[in-house]
C-alpha cells in the first residue's frame, strides 16, 4: 500500500491507477501514445464524508483498498514518491469491485 501524507477532505477520494495496457491479447505492443488512460484504481484514503444542509456528514460508500472504476477525464493528478495519485470525488467513481 502507499503511504501518503495527504489526508483528502469532504466526499473526496485518493486513488493508484492500475498501469495501463502496455499489450494488445494478440501480442501487440502499444506504445505510450496509443495506450488509453487507466479507469479503475486501488482507494488508497478516503474523506470523512459530504456535509448535508443540514450539517450531518453522509458517510462514503468506499474504503481503502476498494478496486474502483472512475470517470475517465474527472479529478486532480497527484505526484507522490515517484507514484501517480488521483483526486477524485466520490460521486466521480462510477463502481467498485466486488
Amino acid at each position: 500500500m502507499i503511504n501518503t501524507n495527504y489526508r483528502p477532505l469532504g466526499d473526496r477520494v485518493i486513488i493508484h491507477p492500475q498501469e495501463a495496457e502496455k499489450m494488445t491479447q494478440s501480442g501487440i505492443v502499444l506504445p505510450d501514445s496509443a495506450q488509453d488512460k487507466p479507469q479503475t484504481g486501488v482507494v488508497i484514503s478516503v474523506g470523512p464524508g459530504k456535509v448535508s444542509d443540514e450539517g450531518k456528514v453522509i458517510a462514503m460508500n468506499v474504503k481503502e483498498g476498494d478496486v474502483v472504476i472512475y470517470a475517465k477525464y474527472g479529478g486532480t493528478e497527484l505526484k507522490v514518491n515517484n507514484d501517480e495519485l488521483l483526486i477524485v470525488r466520490e460521486s466521480d467513481i462510477l463502481a467498485v469491485k466486488s
